[in-house]
């Protein structure tokens, strides 16, 4: 009769903690807080009539850390932003718990950043008529998506732009062409952050700028006489204009294609002047905003000077081509005139208007050598220069790169042979052999070399190729054999990848595009054992080997190697051997599938339950889980694989059972299964008094005692008589069938 006495207890309880319920109070403030970036800030958290100690807990609603830290008293707990940060922002629960009552409450926290006024930039240096951008940046702003530009003139707006979110630095770019009036004038960067409950103090800052104008130099106008005689002097005067005035600087383009500087002042001067000031003279006009030339070619007028005659070569040979060249500079321009010394006099050979006349020898011989004049003369004088030509004969000799007798090389590579030619100015060269050969090749001559190039050799390029080099009447010729081969690619093996136990497989290895085939030799391999297989011939470049294989029932995974071998002399050993490889899976169904359960099959209500299944199978295939209930089966968990589990945090009298573990792949399936039994003590007991009536020999009257424990559906009974108790079989009954325990 114990369990009826609880029943007071517990109604006090509910009753003193439905007014605590009802009493308690929690307050977080500020609910919707605006907290400024850098600013220390708080969120306090505080608890009304609880008599007794009060625990706090803090959580973020947001999917982000709370960033701060926290000050507990008796009934009062604090959230301290040391300094606020745009992570700060988030949705912020505080629970408060009162001897087991909890009270909730939220509050929003919106972080801004808006410090800084804004900065233009490109305001001072504009160019009239041309159009122009401005730049206003706004750094160090949170949230940007809130943040408006305006730029203003005259107090009318003239661009609006909106910021972006995730930005820190907001940019507006105003585009506008500026005219030379607008030097001067005022501009305005308005920014505004428009977020909700923003104090106005906060809301708005603008800066305002003068616009500057500038011009860089549009015309360069340069005055003065630009043709003088040898000893005069020379006067040129640079103008120009432009916003700031612009500076001046001359400078001269000396015969060496290099630019000298010669003043810095708008007025050149050149005193007694002679044949090496001459040229063309540049004025530059700068300011800082842009710079523009203009040149003035001077003219210094003179007799011929620098009056030069040249071969060449220094020491031509027969058959070379020779050139005699004469070049003269003056002003005005000269007239030349090229001879040869003959008899003591001379036999003019080319002439002409200066400043440069030549002849020209295509093979030349030994009669041409001799003594060459170079005359040139203009109405202010004449000046004279003469050169020795002695034309030489040399022994032709001829030699081959690559300087092999036979070049093996693989199909598609490029094939490159020089032939040289020494001992000859100008050799003939003739490429032999070449009658069926494609046109793609290329016959490249230089002075002493031919080079015959290949692009890409195939197998009909076998063969000798022959350079012949002709020298007047003397001819020399080299020549080296090609050979061939093909072996681009690794071979292939064809293979389903496995083997079922018991069964034999078959293997096919390919090897493609190889020439000549019947230098190729394939051998299969098991380890180091050579298998016996059968290779054929698809067409000319492709082989083929198969193999029937069975490989050991003990191995679980086979490696067998297909190696291919080219037996050709002049190959690259790294190129002489490939190899591929197949490793043969060992299939079969699933075996030793195993159920474990832990900690044991016989457990009590509330334990962990966890229950482990494992096979062993190849491929592997799908592992199940299933409970069985009445022939019912009721999927608790599946993994591909090898294994899968499933855990009952606190296991029920409901979850007590046969459970299944079945491992399934494409050849077959395999089962294990475990018998699980929760217990659970006896609950909220109850006891039914109920007479009986006995056999003979037994007092008359008895009771039957039957006991029950909710909300478990069993129950047990025990028979008592009129005095005393009798050791009978307890029994029990559940859903309504006795069992005798």
């Amino acid at each position: 009769m114990k369990c009826f006495s609880m029943l007071p207890a517990l109604s006090f309880t509910l009753a003193v903690l439905l007014p605590l319920a009802a009493a308690l109070q929690i307050d977080l403030t500020p609910k919707k807080a605006l907290f400024k970036v850098g600013d220390r800030e708080e969120l306090k958290c505080s608890v009304t009539e609880c008599p007794g100690e009060v625990k706090f807990s803090w959580i973020a609603l947001e999917d982000k850390p709370l960033y701060a830290v926290f000050k507990y008293l008796s009934k009062e707990s604090v959230m301290i932003f040391n300094s606020v940060t745009k992570h700060h922002a988030n949705k912020i629960k505080c629970t408060a718990t009162c001897q087991d009552v909890s009270k909730q409450a939220t509050a929003t926290v919106e972080v801004y950043s808006f410090a800084r006024d804004p900065v233009i930039s490109g305001h001072d240096s504009l160019v009239p008529g041309v159009e122009n951008t401005l730049t206003c940046e706004i750094t160090e702003v949170h949230p940007a998506e809130y943040m408006e530009v305006e730029w203003m003139r005259g107090g009318t707006v003239v661009h609006r732009q909106d910021g972006k979110h995730g930005v820190q630095t907001v940019q507006s770019h105003y585009t506008f062409t500026p005219q030379r009036e607008d030097d001067g004038a005022q501009i305005t960067c308005r920014a505004s952050l428009t977020l909700p409950d923003l104090p106005p103090d906060q809301q708005t800052r603008e800066t305002t700028v003068s616009i500057v104008i500038l011009s860089a130099p549009e015309t360069v106008e340069v005055s003065g006489s630009s043709t003088v005689r040898v000893g005069s002097a020379l006067s040129l005067s640079c103008k120009a204009d432009g916003n700031p005035t612009p500076l001046f600087s001359w400078r001269v383009l000396r015969p060496d294609g290099q630019w000298v500087k010669v003043a810095e002042t708008r007025q050149l001067s050149l005193i007694n002047v002679s044949l090496a000031d001459a040229g063309e003279y540049e004025c530059e006009a700068s300011n800082g905003v842009g710079r523009k030339t203009a040149t003035v070619t001077v003219a210094v007028h003179g007799p011929p000077t620098n009056t030069v005659i040249s071969l060449s070569t220094n020491e031509p040979k027969e058959d070379e081509l020779v050139s005699i060249s004469c070049t003269s500079h003056s002003v005005p321009q000269s007239r030349l005139v090229l001879s040869k010394l003959l008899d003591g006099g001379e036999s003019e050979l080319a002439s002409g208007e200066g400043p440069h006349t030549s002849v020209s020898y295509s093979s030349a011989r030994a009669n041409n050598s001799g003594l060459y004049v170079c005359t040139a003369f203009n109405d202010y004088g004449s000046q004279k220069a003469s050169v020795q030509l002695t034309v030489q004969t040399y022994p032709l000799e001829v030699t081959m790169h690559p300087d092999v007798s036979v070049i093996t090389l693989e199909r598609g590579s490029s094939l490159s042979l020089s032939c040289e030619a020494s001992g000859c100015p100008h050799p003939l060269f003739t490429w032999t052999g070449l009658q069926d050969k494609p046109q793609y090749r290329q016959n490249n001559s230089q002075t002493d070399i031919s080079q015959l190039n290949l692009e890409s050799v195939e197998p009909d390029d076998e063969g000798a190729f022959i350079c012949e080099v002709k020298c007047g009447s003397v001819v020399k010729s080299k020549q080296t054999e090609v050979k061939v081969f093909s072996f681009t690619s690794d071979p292939t093996i064809e293979s389903s990848g496995y083997s079922l136990e018991g069964e034999m497989t078959s293997l096919i290895c390919v090897v493609r595009d190889v020439f000549p085939a019947k230098l190729f030799r394939i051998q299969w391999l098991d380890g180091e054992k050579e298998l016996p297989s059968e290779t054929f011939v698809d067409g000319l470049q492709n082989l083929s080997s198969i193999i029937f294989y069975q490989p050991q029932s003990s191995v679980q995974d086979t490696t067998i190697t297909c190696k291919v071998s080219l037996q050709m002399d002049g190959v690259p050993a790294a190129l002489t051997e490939k190899t591929t490889s197949v490793t043969l899976a060992r299939h079969y169904t699933p075996r030793q599938t195993t159920i474990t359960v832990s900690p044991q099959e016989e457990l009590k209500a509330g334990e962990t339950l966890s229950i482990s299944c494992l096979t062993d199978s190849a491929p592997e295939g799908h592992v199940f889980l299933k409970k069985v209930v009445d022939g019912e089966e009721t999927k608790l968990a599946s993994s591909q694989g090898t294994r899968t589990s499933f855990t009952i945090p606190a296991a029920e009298l409901s979850d007590s059972g046969v459970y299944v573990c079945e491992a399934v792949n494409q050849y077959g399936s395999k089962n294990a299964s475990a018998q699980i039994t929760v217990q659970a003590p006896p609950r909220n007991t109850s006891v039914k008094v109920i007479p009986i009536r006995m056999g003979a020999g037994r007092p008359e009257h008895h009771y039957l005692l039957q006991f029950s424990q909710l909300p478990s559906s069993c129950h047990h009974s025990e028979e008592v008589g009129q005095w005393g108790r009798y050791l009978l079989p307890q029994r029990h009954f559940c859903a309504g069938q006795p069992h005798t325990k």
